[in-house]
């Protein structure tokens, strides 16, 4: 059966469309709780820059009691190795691509195309930014980590083997504690992925320091010629 398309907050350019930027947030959240950043990152008109919220499945959550609430993938553990649900993180990310493919139908080039994610939306960011296959303009993982780090090297794509990633972490996060962030940071560097690791002291959120670099990291690699 083929899962219906996902719901979205969508903000779109105030001038001509160039570029998308698809943002996933985290658990129990919505495409609304990410939504109000676009504008904090006061980036330049003329990138053309069409954000995505996409709003996550309401499942339930082992870990919450089985509570039914946006979630990109169950957690049945707080276990690393074990942590996220990988059937629902591929399920996921195949709705994901499915956008991808949906702007790139409408004419905006994958290669004009970011994915960033926050905790769990990172992780679907992550997983599925290094096996898509086509070139993405860049990936930006915050305060998240990795599903699946021993399989990367088996199931990474050529095509996004230099795209550019940016991770950022808080050092006080024990949501998400910045080793498992690491890790991920030392997996993709060990398969040869252009990756820049930020730290900021704050828990699992995010902070005015970290916007700004997000901010420069899209419009480096957002840029038109």
């Amino acid at each position: 059966m083929t899962n219906p398309p996902l719901d979205a907050v969508v903000i779109p350019p105030k001038s001509a469309h160039k570029s998308t930027v698809i943002w996933l947030h985290g658990l129990g959240d919505s495409g609304n709780g990410f939504a109000p950043i676009a504008p904090e990152l006061n980036l330049p008109e003329d990138l053309g820059i069409k954000f995505i919220f996409p709003h996550a499945p309401v499942i339930p959550v082992t870990i919450n009691n089985g509570m039914e609430m946006r979630a990109w993938y169950d957690i049945r553990s707080l276990d690393m190795e074990t942590r996220a649900d990988i059937e629902g993180v591929k399920q996921s990310a195949s709705l994901i691509e499915s956008i991808i493919l949906k702007e790139i139908e409408g004419g905006i080039p994958s290669e004009n195309i970011m994915l960033v994610g926050f905790s769990q939306g990172g992780v679907i960011a992550l997983h599925l930014g290094t096996r898509f296959d086509k070139k993405l303009a860049g990936i930006v993982a915050l305060s998240t980590y990795m599903s699946e780090v021993r399989e990367l090297q088996h199931e990474k794509s050529k095509e996004n083997q230099r795209t550019p990633i940016l991770m950022c972490h808080g050092q006080q996060d024990e949501v998400v504690p910045m080793l498992m962030g690491k890790t991920a940071y030392t997996a993709l560097k060990k398969n040869d992925y252009d990756v820049v690791w930020k730290e900021y002291i704050m828990q699992h959120n995010v902070c005015m320091p970290e916007i700004k670099d997000i901010s420069k990291f899209l419009q480096a690699h957002l840029a038109i010629d």
